[in-house]
C-alpha cells in the first residue's frame, strides 16, 4: 500500500466567533490518501495554514516529495525518513508540528490496513494488574478546560465556576481553571471558589499560562493552593529555560506541568531531567506525531513522570490522544475542551462526531486506525 496524495483543507468557525468563546481559527488538515483506497486524517494544531498547504501537497512540495510514492510498511520508518530528511534543517517549530500530524494520519491508515485501533498497535493497555484497582475498567478520563471569555476578578470567578458546575452536572470528572492574565490573588481566590463549587471528590488543575518571570511570587501562590488539592499546577513561567519550574518544584509538593508546545522528545526530557516537571504535556501532532509521544511516555515511565496530553483544539486531534492515553500507563487524563460550554458551532459538531464521554470517560476505541470519521456536512459548512 502506497501514499499517493497528500490533501490539506481548511476549517474554522469564521471571525464572529471569538477564540476566547472557544471558536476554532483557521485550522488546516491533512489526508493522506492511498493506492488501497484507504485515507488517514489529522489536523494541524498553531500551524498558519498557509503553511501547511505550501509544504503539503504534490511531489514538487517539501513534505509531499519525501511521502507520494512511498510504501505504508510501519509508521516509524516513514517517521524516521521525514526526520533524517531535515537534518540540515532546524528539526524544531513548525516543520515537526507537521510531520507530527503527516504521522498520526499515517497511523490513522496503518491501523486501518491492520484492521486494528492503533492503541493496539502502540503496544496495546500497559496498565498492571497491581498498578490498577480492583474491578476498575481500563478507560481514557478527560479534564475540562475551563477558558474564560473575560479574564481577572469577579468576572472570571463567575465564568468559569459556572462553566465547572455545568460539566459536574453532566458527569465531567475533572476541571482545569485558568486564571491567566490575573494578580497572584485572582489565583488563589479562583480555586478556592471552584474547589468549593465542585467538592473534595473530584479532580481540579490550576494553569497560570506563563503568568510569572520570579520563583518567589510563585512558590507565595503555590503554598497558597497546595490546600486545594491541586493535580498540578501548569505553566508558572515561560518555557524558554527549565531552571525556574526545578527551583519551583523543590518547595511545592503541586505537580507542575508544561509542554503544551513542546517538539521532539528531546524537549520534553529537558523539562523533566532540568525542570523538575512530573507532568509533561505533548500535543500528538505539535510533539511529532503519536510515533514522538510513545517516545515520550517511555522516558516519562522511567522518570516516575505522568503524561498527559494536550488539547486545546478539536476533537480531531483528541481523537489520536485517546489513543496514546489507552496504551499509555502513566495517563490519568487527558485534556478536553468540552464543547458543551463554549460558542463554537464547529467546536460542538467534531465533539458530537467524536468518542462519546459517558460517565466522565471514554471507552477504548474498538474501530481499525483512529477512527475518528469527520462527516462531509461538517467540512461544506466550515471549510475556510
Amino acid at each position: 500500500m502506497k501514499i499517493v496524495r497528500l490533501e490539506v483543507f481548511v476549517i474554522g468557525d469564521g471571525p464572529e466567533i471569538d477564540p476566547d468563546k472557544g471558536g476554532i481559527e483557521p485550522l488546516a488538515c491533512i489526508r493522506i490518501h492511498t493506492d488501497a483506497g484507504l485515507s488517514g486524517l489529522s489536523e494541524v494544531f498553531r500551524v498558519p495554514p498557509g503553511v501547511v498547504q505550501a509544504t503539503v501537497g504534490d511531489a514538487h512540495t517539501h513534505f509531499g516529495r519525501l511521502l507520494i510514492g512511498q510504501e505504508i510498511t510501519h509508521p516509524e520508518r516513514l517517521w524516521q525518513h521525514m526526520w533524517d530528511a531535515f537534518m540540515h534543517t532546524n528539526r524544531r517549530g513548525w516543520e515537526i508540528i507537521i510531520l507530527g500530524a503527516l504521522d498520526v494520519a499515517i497511523w490513522d491508515v496503518y491501523g486501518q490496513k491492520m484492521n486494528q485501533p492503533v492503541w493496539k498497535l502502540l503496544s496495546g493497555a500497559q496498565r498492571g494488574p497491581f498498578q490498577s484497582t480492583v474491578g476498575s475498567a481500563v478507560e481514557v478520563v478527560p479534564y475540562c478546560t475551563l477558558v474564560s471569555d473575560v479574564w481577572g476578578g469577579e468576572p472570571m470567578f463567575t465564568q468559569q465556576v459556572a462553566r465547572a458546575e455545568t460539566l459536574a452536572a453532566l458527569g465531567y470528572l475533572a476541571f482545569k481553571v485558568e486564571p491567566m492574565m490575573s494578580t497572584p490573588r485572582d489565583v488563589v481566590e479562583l480555586t478556592r471558589r471552584c474547589r468549593k463549587a465542585i467538592g473534595d471528590d473530584l479532580t481540579l488543575m490550576v494553569d497560570v499560562g506563563y503568568l510569572f518571570n520570579d520563583v518567589p511570587t510563585a512558590v507565595r501562590v503555590c503554598q497558597q493552593l497546595e490546600e486545594f488539592n491541586i493535580a498540578f499546577f501548569e505553566t508558572p513561567f515561560p518555557v524558554d529555560t527549565p531552571e525556574p519550574y526545578a527551583k519551583l518544584a523543590a518547595k511545592t509538593n503541586i505537580p507542575l506541568a508544561m509542554g503544551e508546545h513542546g517538539v521532539t522528545r528531546w524537549e520534553f526530557l529537558d523539562m523533566m531531567d532540568r525542570g523538575g516537571v512530573s507532568v509533561v504535556q505533548p500535543y500528538m501532532t505539535t510533539c511529532g506525531g503519536l510515533t514522538e509521544a510513545k517516545r515520550i511516555v517511555e522516558l516519562a515511565l522511567a522518570r516516575g513522570a505522568q503524561v498527559c496530553p494536550g488539547n486545546w483544539s478539536t476533537q480531531i486531534l483528541g481523537a489520536a490522544s485517546v489513543h496514546l492515553a489507552a496504551y499509555s500507563p502513566i495517563t490519568p487524563f487527558i485534556e478536553f475542551a468540552p464543547a458543551e460550554v463554549f460558542e463554537s458551532p464547529l467546536r460542538r459538531e467534531l465533539q458530537n462526531a467524536g468518542f462519546p464521554v459517558i460517565n466522565g470517560a471514554i471507552a477504548l476505541p474498538d474501530c481499525a486506525g483512529i477512527g475518528y470519521q469527520l462527516p462531509p456536512d461538517i467540512l461544506d459548512r466550515f471549510r475556510i
